[in-house]
């Protein structure tokens, strides 16, 4: 029972029937094929607010009286339009009905998940919210546009400069130019393959740390390389991917709960589906066995 109580198709239809019997109490309907046009103090001061909100002050008397006459006359010409049948196979209209009622079915089930709920989702989908493996490195940048022909050796000679250094080595002065950092601190290793491109990054996750290695290849030319850190990657806490997981966990939900208003909904139809011929469509006879 308490699992029905939660249904939105439950809460949808219960709003509908509580705003049918209200309306019918004050006297007469007030919709599209009704003559009788009603705008409530509520609806007066929604439209107050929306100018305040826009203006950043409150509207004149003349225009909160401009306002509710606008209002009116969307009013009557929504009627009209709709009486004349123009909101008819329209797609901008019937998408945007969907959209609104797709969204007072999720406004009204919507309650935020529980901890245990988005703990258990975590654990279902481990493999999505996985931190990746870091690596923390020093480069130095060999440019083959700048040295020509002789870059490979030029970075063969800086390599055994760095290796007999060791890992403290200063490289503020040795290779050449580029705007990427010569000190890489941890990071992960997608963000190493967007800096340096995927085959750098897949070189220098095989590579042990401590020792100066190259000359590894980017887009951007050759690099000299100290892997001075890793950190394995490893399985995230709720804590540190909670918006990540909530917005996930609920737009399944979301998408979960559409797929079985529309399941219930689609009981009151039946739906005839008359597909075109496909031999009068190719503009010929079909073959046996198409």
């Amino acid at each position: 029972m308490r699992r029905l109580l939660r249904e939105p198709l439950l809460h949808f239809l219960a709003i509908g029937a509580v705003l049918f019997l209200f309306f019918a109490w004050r006297g007469g309907g007030t919709g599209p094929t009704s003559s009788r046009i009603v705008l409530t103090s509520g609806q007066i001061d929604h439209l107050a607010a929306g100018f305040a909100k826009t203006w950043q002050r409150p509207p004149t008397e003349a225009e909160l009286k401009g306002l509710i006459d606008d209002w009116v006359r969307e009013e009557i010409a929504v009627r009209e339009a709709m009486t004349a049948g123009l909101d008819r196979d329209d797609t901008i209209i019937r998408r945007r009905l969907r959209q609104k009622l797709e969204f007072v079915v999720e406004d009204f089930g919507a309650a935020p998940p529980t901890e245990k709920e988005l703990q258990g989702w975590l654990e279902k989908h481990a493999d999505a919210f996985r931190i990746e493996p870091q690596v923390a490195f020093r480069q130095v940048y060999v440019s083959r546009s700048r040295r020509g022909a002789s870059a490979e050796a030029d970075a063969r000679a800086i390599l055994a400069r760095l290796r007999a250094a060791g890992g403290k080595a200063r490289i503020d002065n040795l290779g050449d130019p580029i705007l990427l950092p010569q000190e890489i601190a941890l990071v992960s290793q997608s963000e190493v393959a967007r800096m340096f491109g995927s085959d750098f990054a897949g070189r220098i996750e095989k590579t042990a740390p401590g020792t100066w290695t190259g000359p590894v290849e980017s887009g951007f030319g050759l690099h000299l390389v100290l892997v001075r850190e890793r950190a394995e990657g490893s399985a995230a806490d709720l804590a540190s991917v909670r918006p990540a997981v909530e917005r996930e966990f609920m737009a399944e939900r979301r998408k979960r709960q559409l797929a079985t208003m529309y399941e219930r909904l689609l009981e009151k139809y039946k739906v005839i589906i008359e597909r075109p011929d496909v031999a009068k469509a190719g503009g010929g006879k079909a073959k046996p066995g198409s």
